[in-house]
């Protein structure tokens, strides 16, 4: 995952979540006579048999919804590469010099945090003797690192030229789902966010990935819990969001 790696980058999450409210006529509250966002509200209990027919009704799609998705992925790619087509991304990769090796494909998976890595595994897996296998040792040799030690041009070329197999960019759509979108949008979804949190979560997990420290995604929200109820708990959405993209800001003035 790509992480903040400047300072213009502190007014992403804002900018990205501002663009999205405004993109999206259903982003999961309600407007007071002021413009301003109310809470969302929570999700109603489950009704019995005995509440009519037996069944519930299905949950929102919420940022999950094809075109939401959609639209989250370009604002991603917005942030993170400075263009809407996301797609074209599969073949990314550099070091952007953040400490932790090569950045690559469609969310920043990363050669020092072990989700580069897994990509290649689970490609490899799938496809044995492709190009990519090869580096695999020297992948999980440096995982955990900045090292690029066993990974020349002839491990960047390879990554750039697996772009264009369909396999390879379905492998890398199924681990951002797995790492990153799904766990971002069922948290959210257990909070009370609607559409709008849902993509500040996973804006987040992108870029910052989990973890309880103090730039990593479940320390940011376990610190914005502790400020603010989340819907719900019966609290406001917007003023939730406002605590969390407070903190998620100042992690990354502290990062830098």
């Amino acid at each position: 995952m790509k992480r903040a790696v400047g300072l213009l980058w502190a007014t992403v999450p804002l900018a990205a979540a501002a663009a999205l409210w405004c993109a999206l006529p259903d982003h999961g509250g309600t407007r007071d006579g002021k413009g301003g966002a109310t809470a969302s509200r929570p999700a109603a209990p489950s009704a019995g048999p005995e509440a009519g027919g037996g069944r519930t009704a299905p949950r929102p799609a919420g940022l999950a919804a094809p075109d939401k998705k959609e639209l989250a992925q370009q604002l991603v790619a917005s942030a993170e590469n400075s263009t809407l087509d996301w797609r074209g991304q599969y073949g990314y990769i550099e070091d952007i010099g953040d400490g932790r090796g090569y950045t690559a494909g469609i969310v920043g998976f990363c050669s020092g945090t072990h989700d580069l890595l897994t990509v290649v595994e689970r490609y490899t897996e799938r496809n044995p003797g492709n190009p990519l296998a090869r580096y695999l040792p020297a992948l999980r040799e440096v995982d955990g690192t900045d090292s690029h030690r066993g990974l020349g041009p002839g491990f960047t070329t390879a990554w750039k030229a697996q772009a264009r197999v369909p396999a390879f960019r379905e492998v890398q759509d199924r681990e951002r789902d797995r790492l990153y979108f799904d766990p971002a949008v069922r948290r959210a979804k257990l909070d009370g966010l609607g559409t709008l949190g849902q993509f500040v979560y996973y804006d987040a997990m992108v870029m910052h990935g989990a973890g309880r420290g103090p730039d990593g995604f479940d320390g940011m929200r376990e610190r914005a819990v502790a400020q603010a109820d989340t819907p719900a708990e019966g609290g406001s959405e917007k003023a939730y969001l406002d605590i969390f993209l407070d903190i998620r800001r100042r992690a990354m003035y502290e990062v830098e």
